[in-house]
């Protein structure tokens, strides 16, 4: 059975999930790197969101988390700070937009 929440289909799920009202003139790039999965990222500008598979050369945020946490999260089983403040992610770059993407992105 495939998982419902593989990183494949987050990564499809993104565009659909982004909630451009809440996005201003926004325009940057975040990089979930996974410890135990294919890393992706999203751009988010004001033309819209875009996520692709792998590495981006020059991101605004990168998120480091494994595939559980990220999954925990999505299905709001676990808050972004938590996760934080448990040590199950880490985050470097812009650190305030971490706490946008709650209102990025509808679950």
């Amino acid at each position: 059975m495939t998982d419902p929440l593989s990183i494949e289909r987050i990564v499809h799920k993104m565009p659909q999930k982004f909630n451009p009202d809440n996005a201003g003139g926004l325009d940057a790039v975040i990089q979930f790197s996974l410890t135990d999965a294919e890393s992706f990222y999203v751009h988010v500008s004001p033309a819209g969101c875009d996520s692709q598979l792998g590495t981006h050369e020059d991101p605004s945020l990168v998120l480091h988390l494994d595939q559980t946490t990220l999954t925990d999260v999505i299905n709001g089983d676990l808050d972004g700070m938590s996760a934080y403040l448990k040590g199950r992610l880490r985050a470097e770059g812009n650190v305030m937009l971490a706490t946008r993407l709650g209102k990025l992105f509808s679950r």
